[in-house]
């Protein structure tokens, strides 16, 4: 099944609206925040800096560029209206931040408008992840600064065991709220064919045990996913999501997915 993101303006309103939650359940978790924190951290934002983020959701990543030091402009692109709607209302605070409807293979903005290009766990969800760093490379300026972070979610795990099946979540998330699940190990090779030179690559781990947060809404997408398409029943689907709730009760529960930075300067 393809990636809910891919076609997220063709969604039903209710599915839009729940990943706009999660969305923002992930961007309160406080491993989260310092991942975000520490690959911005690396970004050498001039003065005066103008930075887009492409595939901004509800705006989670670009209000906290709207009060990064030396951001001067801050613009957040997403194509669907609803995630837009959400931001506007959480960024309304934020003078110097506004949002935009539009795809990554298509920015609608002049060439070398913009200082910093960010993707925050967007190259995952795009069939044409290389057309999108090469629109990013056209909007930047020469010697600006492209970021992107993503999910390593080939890596993404629940088991603490052979045959675990808590398992099947996350293999059922990867099926279907993400285009490819690879494509964080190949940034560096994707940057470098857009034009850009690769100054920084890391890794990060984010793993939830005893107080899952963000990962319960990853085991729960994936079990609803398999019995909305008849693979398995509703009694099985409740069944894996209440088996994550009593290994959390029992410290016994534990999710990882591993995640990648790359900052890149245009050539």
């Amino acid at each position: 099944m393809p990636d809910i993101y891919n076609t997220i303006t063709e969604a039903a309103a209710e599915v839009t609206a729940r990943i706009a939650e999660v969305l923002e359940i992930r961007a309160a978790e406080p491993q989260q925040r310092r991942m975000l924190e520490t690959y911005l951290a690396e970004i050498p934002f001039p003065a005066n800096a103008r930075v887009l983020e492409v595939g901004c959701g509800t705006g989670a990543v670009a209000r906290r560029l709207a009060a990064w030091p030396g951001v001067v402009e801050v613009v957040g692109l997403d194509p669907s209206p609803i995630f837009l709607a959400k931001a506007r209302e959480l960024g309304a605070h934020l003078p110097h931040l506004s949002f935009r409807e539009g795809g990554a293979h298509g920015l609608p903005f002049a060439d070398g408008h913009f200082d910093v290009v960010i993707f925050h766990t967007t190259l995952c969800h795009l069939s044409q992840p290389l057309d999108a760093l090469q629109e990013a490379h056209r909007v930047l300026r020469p010697g600006g600064r492209l970021a992107v972070f993503d999910g390593d979610y080939a890596s993404t795990t629940f088991g603490t065991g052979d045959l675990d099946p808590l398992e099947i979540c996350a293999h059922a998330f990867r099926e279907h709220f993400i285009d490819d699940s690879w494509i964080a190990r190949r940034t560096p090779l994707l940057a470098r064919q857009a034009g850009f030179r690769v100054d920084a690559f890391h890794s990060h781990g984010y793993t939830e045990s005893s107080a899952p947060s963000y990962l319960y809404t990853v085991v729960d997408r994936g079990a609803d996913a398999l019995a909305e398409e008849g693979r398995i029943g509703r009694p099985l689907a409740e069944a894996l999501k209440a088996e994550a709730r009593r290994r959390a009760e029992a410290h016994q529960f534990f999710g990882h997915i591993g995640y990648t930075s790359l900052i890149a300067e245009r050539l």
